[in-house]
């Protein structure tokens, strides 16, 4: 089992490493660097669901903080496997009851996760577009309670998190 594990954490955090390095094809303008990606996430979301079989959400305690990152970085892209987002939400917000996850990471998953399901988000960390140059995210449950749903799982206010992808 100590075996697997240490593979494991090595093989998350190299397809977290893989990820970073093709994102930039998702929002290409050639349709073959975003096929690539598409496969490249979709490859990971299989291996991902595999793992939960296997071992429940991958926690730091399992496989140290880089690779449990990782696998919610995973879980985040998988856009196309609503199976896996919802079943890695399900498994991480179990993890975040027990101590053993990140309620930020959570939050980001969540508000993924109904991105893609045409729903609300609750934290507004998803962002639609870029109007007048000022980022615009998917419309959200409770507005007005953002940054207090926001500062609750240690997320920065959203003008301040915003200000990051600003075109100036």
């Amino acid at each position: 089992m100590a075996h697997d594990v240490a593979a494991l954490t090595v093989e998350l955090a190299e397809m977290a490493t893989a990820d970073h390095q093709s994102a930039v094809r998702a929002n290409s303008d050639d349709p073959a660097e975003q096929l690539a990606w598409r496969r490249l996430t979709a490859r990971h979301g299989d291996r991902l669901g595999e793992i939960m079989d296997e071992y429940g959400w991958p926690t730091a305690e399992l496989v140290g903080e880089e690779a449990s990152r990782a696998a919610w970085l995973i879980a985040q892209h998988a856009d196309r496997q609503l199976d896996v987002q919802r079943r890695a939400l399900r498994l991480m917000r179990q993890a975040v009851s027990a101590g053993s996850a990140s309620p930020r990471e959570l939050a980001f998953l969540r508000d993924r996760t109904l991105v893609n399901e045409g729903r609300k988000q609750v934290y507004g960390t998803q962002i639609a577009g870029v109007k007048d140059g000022a980022p615009i995210p998917w419309p959200c449950e409770e507005p007005e309670r953002m940054n207090e749903l926001r500062a609750e799982v240690g997320i920065e206010p959203f003008d301040e998190y915003v200000a990051k992808f600003s075109i100036s």
